[in-house]
């Protein structure tokens, strides 16, 4: 097993299929609301204000960073 990195090849990249970018986007539309609807005590906890979440829950769905959607 010596040098198996040497001999490994990169493994291409794939774009997602459709079904999983609409199934990530659905994800993640469902976790924005959930953060809307948390009580200003739990947002605190995480450190996040009322308005941030409620403008984070303004946002599509598609309306997301490329390394949240890796």
């Amino acid at each position: 097993m010596a040098n198996c990195i040497e001999h490994s090849r990169p493994i291409p990249l794939r774009r997602p299929s459709l079904l999983s970018t609409i199934t990530q986007m659905i994800a993640l539309r469902r976790q924005r609301q959930h953060l809307d609807r948390l009580s200003d005590e739990q947002l605190k906890d995480i450190g996040v204000t009322r308005d941030q979440a409620e403008a984070e829950a303004r946002r599509k769905a598609w309306d997301a960073p490329n390394f949240w959607l890796s």
